[in-house]
C-alpha cells in the first residue's frame, strides 16, 4: 500500500480508503481534522458548528467511560489525531495513573481559548462576511421574492402523461 498522500482524492465509501486518507494526510490538513463541535451557546455566538481544537480550550466529553466530565485541554497530538485532557486519568493494575487520549469527535468545546488574535479573526470572519453580503444584496433579495410570489398557476404548462397526446390547440 502506498504511503503517498493524494491531493486528488475526493472521497470513497470504503472505510479502508478513508482511514488511509486520514493516516497519510500532511500535518496542515490533519490540523483541520482535529475539530470539535461547539456548544449551543458558542454556536449562536459565532454562527459556526465546529472549530479546530487547541491547547487551553475547555471541553466536555460526550462519549465513553468519562462522559459528562469537563476539563481543560492539556495537549493536542496532531500526528495521531488525539487529545489529552487535564485531570482525566486511567489507573493501571500496578496503581500508576496514565492520561487518556480522546478522539475529537467525542468532545464538545464549552469555552474557547482566545489568546491568539488569528483565532479570534477566524471565528469572526464568517459573521462579518455574512453581514456585508446582506448589506450589499439587501434590495436584490426583496425584488426576487416579490417576482416569485406574483407568478400564478396559469403561467405553468401541464405536461402530457406518457400515453397521452398533446393538443395543438392549447
Amino acid at each position: 500500500m502506498k504511503k503517498k498522500f493524494s491531493t486528488n482524492w475526493i472521497g470513497s465509501r470504503q472505510p479502508r480508503k478513508q482511514r488511509k486518507y486520514r493516516a497519510n494526510a500532511p500535518l496542515h490538513i490533519k490540523r483541520k481534522m482535529i475539530s470539535c463541535n461547539l456548544s449551543k451557546e458558542l454556536r449562536k455566538k459565532y454562527e459556526k458548528r465546529s472549530f479546530p481544537i487547541r491547547k487551553g480550550d475547555i471541553v466536555k466529553i460526550m462519549r465513553g467511560e468519562f462522559r459528562k466530565k469537563t476539563g481543560k485541554i492539556e495537549s493536542v497530538n496532531v500526528k495521531k489525531l488525539r487529545i489529552m485532557i487535564e485531570g482525566i486519568f486511567r489507573t493501571k493494575k500496578d496503581g500508576t495513573k496514565v492520561s487518556v487520549y480522546f478522539n475529537p469527535s467525542n468532545l464538545q468545546i464549552k469555552e474557547l481559548n482566545l489568546e491568539d488574535q488569528k483565532r479570534k479573526k477566524a471565528l469572526e470572519r464568517k459573521i462579518v462576511t455574512e453581514k456585508e453580503n446582506l448589506k450589499k444584496s439587501g434590495s436584490e433579495t426583496t425584488k426576487i421574492q416579490i417576482k416569485t410570489d406574483t407568478k400564478s398557476k396559469s403561467q405553468f404548462k401541464r405536461l402530457p402523461k406518457q400515453g397521452e397526446k398533446q393538443d395543438a390547440s392549447k
